[in-house]
């Protein structure tokens, strides 16, 4: 088990570290160029201030650089730290060292949290190797050589975990996009299987027509050319959603649309009366955006039912306003106690909410409302994505 450990340890990629410098260390470092400058002017102690704070000021420019390049950072900070103090030292000077190079601890982090894995073993070992080497020239204590060393892995060991949570939350959200996905692949189903039973009807229908009435018969084949057309460009668009290929299972649900809302009202249960209306022409809704407007107000329905604090009303209202769908869903219950409440729990279905509308080029908004309550708000436009995907 610890041979598989080290192992993984030492396989580690580096992990992905944002553009440029963050502005927090561009910040960090503009504070702290004055006070070591200030602190090398001031202190009684410090009998090569020129000396020390250049390697000081070497110290704070390698937070600069801290995520793209931390072993090197590391090496280069923690070495300007030792051989600011080390020379004196042999000189047989006192230790002299500024206040400002304890900034090698947020190198130490970088390591943990930016590097590879055997850049992490590497700077590790660079760190024990010069701490142990360094300390008994200050004349330290073999109790403060191991407090010491055990403050340098500190950090190292605190940006490893803050790296691991890290991937988790993207590991969830991947997760949440790949049911959000298998979702889409089922209604894909489903409406693909729709549209071509339809055509099969009209086809016979058509065939049985042309014996006694072609002209009839060719107004049926309008009829199966209208619904292939249907049926194309929904396909079209779920494929577009999909991006990339997914195996769907075996176990299917059925596809929904704006037609089965009410069933929300129907299936009360225990819990708050649910009222939904709707307004506008969604009749000729996209299967895709049909299928997320549903989706969008089950989810909200449901969390209300499960989450909220004594609700008593949870109004679903979807309306077409031109090219665009605006569901809202809003429920009466009382804030919950801080720490408590909707807020408190795992966002996943909202998170898949959010994932499904942004691949239709929509938007979900979520909180508490002002009037009290909670309101979950949606919005897509109707047109545009099967317009957008080429034959």
């Amino acid at each position: 088990m610890i041979s598989g450990a080290l192992r993984a340890l030492w396989d580690e990629p580096r992990a992905t570290a944002p553009p440029g410098t963050a502005w927090w260390d561009r910040a960090l470092v503009a504070a702290l160029v004055p006070l070591t400058v200030l602190e090398a002017g001031v202190r009684a102690d410090v009998t090569r201030p020129v000396w020390d704070a250049t390697w000081a000021l070497l110290c704070l420019a390698a937070l600069l650089w801290r995520p793209h390049r931390p072993l090197l950072m590391l090496v280069v900070g923690f070495t300007a730290q030792t051989v600011a103090g080390v020379v004196p030292a042999l000189a047989g000077e006192p230790y002299s060292v500024l206040d400002v190079t304890a900034v090698v601890l947020l190198l130490a982090y970088s390591l943990g949290r930016w590097a590879s894995g055997r850049a992490v073993v590497a700077g590790s070992s660079f760190l024990l190797v010069v701490h142990l080497a360094r300390e008994p020239l200050y004349d330290a204590s073999g109790s403060s050589m191991v407090v010491g060393a055990g403050a340098l892995m500190l950090p190292v060991a605190l940006g490893a975990l803050v790296r691991l949570w890290v991937r988790s939350q993207e590991r969830g959200r991947e997760e949440i996009r790949a049911r959000e996905r298998e979702q889409l692949a089922r209604d894909l189903h489903d409406t693909v299987a729709h549209h071509v039973s339809g055509i099969l009807l009209h086809a016979r229908a058509a065939k049985v027509r042309a014996r006694t009435d072609p002209h009839a018969a060719v107004e049926a084949m309008s009829d199966v050319e209208d619904a292939a057309l249907r049926a194309l460009e929904d396909m079209r668009g779920m494929v577009a959603l999909l991006r990339h290929d997914q195996q769907t299972g075996d176990g299917r649900s059925p596809t929904y649309g704006v037609a089965d809302l009410p069933q929300l009202a129907h299936d009360r249960g225990v819990g708050p009366t649910v009222a939904v209306e709707t307004s506008g022409d969604l009749e000729r809704l996209p299967a895709t955006t049909q299928s997320a407007l549903f989706r969008a107000a089950q989810e909200a329905v449901t969390n209300a039912r499960r989450h909220a604090s004594d609700p008593t009303l949870v109004s679903v209202h979807l309306r077409r306003d031109g090219d665009t769908a605006r569901l809202r869903v809003h429920d009466d219950g009382r804030p919950g106690s801080p720490g408590r409440g909707r807020r408190a729990t795992p966002a996943y279905g909202l998170a898949g909410m959010r994932e499904r509308f942004s691949l239709l080029g929509g938007e979900v908004h979520a909180g508490p409302d002002p009037g009290g309550g909670w309101t979950v708000e949606a919005t897509v436009p109707v047109t545009g994505v099967a317009e957008e995907v080429g034959p």
